[in-house]
């Protein structure tokens, strides 16, 4: 009876292990290529905002991106990926989703192109604003969200978990954080 019980709670411990979320503090050296085909990384020097969401989530990715503070606007210590979800797909359909993704962040940074004017930045903001497809939820398991429509996560320069929300944070959390 012992040697069950023992067996129960290793496999229950374990399987909690499994599902814990990401620990605040921790590193996490993640990395996976963007919609325009460039290596990101969690761990590469930069304070990374990372909003994980679905289809349905995108409004609130974008309130994140509209709460960013201005100092982090067009620097590059600074960055935010979003990642999207989506079920598993074959190749072609995955390759549509891309390109279908591709031409929504040319959207987005349409918009942050009128943040930048007003704040008199002259910089491509193309070249800031950055997505993932997460086809199959091979990055959602990297970061422990499987199960969640929405997450924000910042990591520091090193791959450190600073915070984790799992709804839209607030312009001063997500300043705070952003320290």
């Amino acid at each position: 009876m012992r040697i069950r019980t023992l067996f129960f709670l290793t496999f229950a411990i374990s399987i909690g292990a499994a599902l814990a979320d990401l620990s605040i503090g921790q590193s996490y050296a993640l990395k996976f290529v963007d919609v325009d085909g460039n290596t990101q990384s969690t761990a590469d020097g930069r304070i990374t905002v990372l909003v994980l969401t679905n289809k349905a989530g995108f409004s609130k990715a974008r309130m994140v991106g509209e709460r960013v503070p201005d100092r982090c606007l067009a620097n590059p210590a600074y960055r935010m990926i979003t990642v999207v979800k989506f079920a598993k797909h074959s190749a072609p359909v995955q390759k549509f989703f891309t390109v279908v993704a591709r031409g929504r962040l040319d959207k987005e940074a349409a918009i942050l192109k009128e943040r930048y004017a007003a704040r008199k930045i002259e910089k491509d903001a193309r070249r800031d604003v950055f997505a993932v497809t997460d086809f199959g939820g091979v990055i959602a398991s990297q970061l422990q969200s499987e199960q969640s429509a929405f997450r924000v996560f910042v990591f520091g320069r090193k791959g450190e978990l600073l915070r984790r929300w799992d709804d839209v944070p607030t312009t001063e959390q997500l300043a705070e954080a952003l320290k």
